[in-house]
């Protein structure tokens, strides 16, 4: 049984890094439009090469063999296909915020956990309870209002929700570090990066070199950017009780939301106040479930869940 003293510690650092991965999630509307020059396609293959470079060297720093436990063509396909959709969900993302849609790019990750329930009930088969159901509802209703009020689907949301939550369905069951996880899943699309980088350059259209030395330094500090967040989020997840890091993940999305209306101006019309409130009240509710059967689960175990690390 963990003892009490060895609990908090482990708390403490798995909240600090929760926190330090969702800051750094909720700020990055403030670091792409840097690059926009280069455009969004650019930008994600610079990010996928630059990635994937750090991730292996901090495999080699660290000697870890990216390739243990994949001991499987699925397990090795699953990564490898999570690679596809987490740079298609990384493009649209560098778009929308390249593109005076950071509000569409917060909504999309405002939703995405109510997708995920929705997906876990069409491909997992799981059942909802009436309040989930309510949180989808509502969340769906959101989507129609919005719909309505710019004349079109807010697909750019709807790309991000979709894509991270397959994502996350493609990497369920792969048990493998998060440094490592980097590396597999970027190996696919990153041979296809390097060689649409190559093209770039080849034919005069890249500006890897164009700008200067500083434009240069911020693609390279991409794939730093976008390597720490995800090595704080793993060491989160293997100390904080999953009921915890869900309601951390909505700082990232609040923060897009007030960087994309306070700072770049965006748009708050009535009919998108209306839909950004029921997609808030969707995740009230599924938050507030979580966390009460969470506290269940934790009186069972006499309130010591056996999530937590030390």
């Amino acid at each position: 049984m963990t003892d009490t003293t060895t609990v908090r510690p482990g708390l403490r650092r798995g909240l600090l890094a929760g926190l330090g991965a969702y800051l750094l999630w909720g700020f990055f509307p403030l670091y792409w439009p840097l690059l926009a020059r280069a455009g969004a396609v650019e930008i994600l293959a610079q990010r996928v090469v630059w990635s994937l470079v750090f991730a292996l060297l901090g495999c080699l720093l660290l000697r870890r063999r990216f390739w243990r436990g994949l001991t499987s063509r699925r397990a090795w396909a699953s990564l490898l296909g999570a690679g596809v959709l987490i740079s298609v969900n990384w493009g649209t993302y560098i778009w929308a915020v390249n593109n005076g849609h950071v509000l569409d790019a917060a909504l999309g990750y405002y939703i995405n956990p109510i997708l995920s329930i929705l997906l876990g009930v069409l491909l997992l088969h799981e059942r909802l309870s009436r309040l989930q159901w309510l949180a989808v509802g509502l969340a769906a209703i959101a989507v129609v209002v919005l719909t309505v009020e710019v004349g079109g689907l807010p697909w750019a949301a709807l790309v991000l929700a979709v894509t991270f939550g397959l994502y996350g369905l493609m990497k369920k069951g792969v048990r493998i570090d998060a440094l490592s996880g980097m590396v597999v899943e970027g190996l696919g699309i990153g041979v296809v990066a390097v060689g649409f980088l190559g093209w770039l350059q080849a034919t005069g259209r890249g500006t890897f070199t164009a700008y200067g030395p500083l434009h240069t330094t911020l693609l390279v500090v991409g794939g730093l950017v976008t390597l720490v967040p995800l090595l704080f989020f793993a060491d989160a997840a293997q100390r904080l009780p999953l009921t915890a890091l869900g309601l951390l993940q909505y700082l990232a999305p609040t923060l897009q939301f007030l960087i994309g209306w306070l700072l770049r101006g965006e748009v708050m019309s009535p009919g998108r106040w209306a839909g950004f409130l029921l997609v808030w009240v969707s995740v009230v509710i599924v938050s507030a479930e979580a966390l009460v059967a969470w506290r269940r689960l934790g009186r069972a175990g006499r309130g010591r869940p056996t999530t937590i690390g030390s």
